[in-house]
């Protein structure tokens, strides 16, 4: 039961991930004729509401997170969102392991960042005081939390562990090679 709830949580985390990505995320690196006005409005919205510069004006260290996010992640979404959703694909456990590794690593820098530099107050202002820093954490934590509480299940769940499909396809084996014996 608990994996059920744990392969929705990650259906859902999936699945949202595709608009946000499409929609707010790629907006960094794409002409900004490619998307509708509401699309920019939401962006300038979030930007201006969560004190959150590096969307409006990304370093290049930030860019290049976004274009592994549109070359390695992107693609992977709807995949992982369809094996969660069906549940129990162990086929996944490989993929899902090299995502949330990857996407972790990148949140720690993103993180420190948001915590420790000096942001500018224009053009776009940034997080300036302990409060606007921790609500702008509060927005990126979820990106760190749900992949490492991916990456732990990958490896530490019978349903997911490499362990019990080998236990299990032994014993398949040992019962068909049993089976075989009975008949001749």
């Amino acid at each position: 039961m608990a994996i059920r709830v744990l392969e929705i949580i990650f259906f859902f985390y999936f699945s949202s991930h595709i608009p946000i990505t499409l929609l707010i995320d790629l907006q960094a690196l794409l002409p900004a004729d490619v998307y509708p006005q509401p699309a920019k409005d939401l962006l300038r919205w979030y930007a201006e509401a969560f004190r959150d510069p590096m969307v409006l004006d990304p370093p290049a260290w930030f860019q290049s997170f976004i274009l592994c996010e549109a070359l390695l992640q992107l693609p992977f979404f709807p995949v992982a969102a369809f094996a969660f959703l069906k549940g129990s694909c162990r086929w996944i456990r490989t993929p899902a392991i090299i995502y949330s590794a990857h996407v972790a690593t990148t949140l720690v820098p993103i993180l420190a960042h948001i915590l420790f530099s000096q942001f500018p107050t224009e053009p776009h202002a940034g997080p300036q005081t302990s409060q606007q820093r921790w609500l702008l954490v509060s927005i990126y934590a979820p990106y760190l939390l749900v992949p490492v509480l991916l990456l732990l299940t990958m490896l530490t769940s019978s349903a997911y562990s490499g362990s019990a499909s080998t236990h299990r396809g032994s014993a398949s084996a040992s019962s068909r090679t049993a089976g075989a014996k009975k008949r001749s």
